[in-house]
């Protein structure tokens, strides 16, 4: 039989992570996160996380760094972290963005360290 669950998330009542990410709808293998109005700031050491990431800008300016490649984040623009990839945001201008992570970063709290 398939699985008929809906599952329905309000924002205002989502968990938030360490790293001020709120955790959006989440499913076996994907999951949404909202970064909501991150202050400008020089990036953080880079990571890499063993998930793949796609997002996508709603409003702010950022850079990201990937793998010595620098890519410039604008309202509407979209991108990819692929999974292992070593990377970093500088935040340039309050940002807003959605991330979808695959498989949920939050599932055994692969984006808190």
């Amino acid at each position: 039989m398939a699985d008929t669950t809906v599952t329905k998330i309000d924002s205002r009542e989502s968990p938030v992570g360490a790293m001020g990410q709120r955790y959006l709808a989440s499913g076996k293998r994907v999951a949404m996160r909202l970064w909501e109005n991150e202050a400008p700031a020089e990036p953080k050491p880079p990571t890499s996380r063993d998930y793949e990431t796609v997002g996508y800008v709603l409003s702010g300016r950022a850079e990201l760094h990937l793998e010595g490649q620098m890519v410039r984040l604008e309202p509407g623009d979209s991108w990819v972290v692929p999974q292992g990839a070593s990377h970093t945001y500088r935040i340039l201008e309050t940002f807003s963005a959605v991330e979808a992570t695959s498989p949920p970063a939050h599932a055994h709290a692969r984006d808190e360290s």
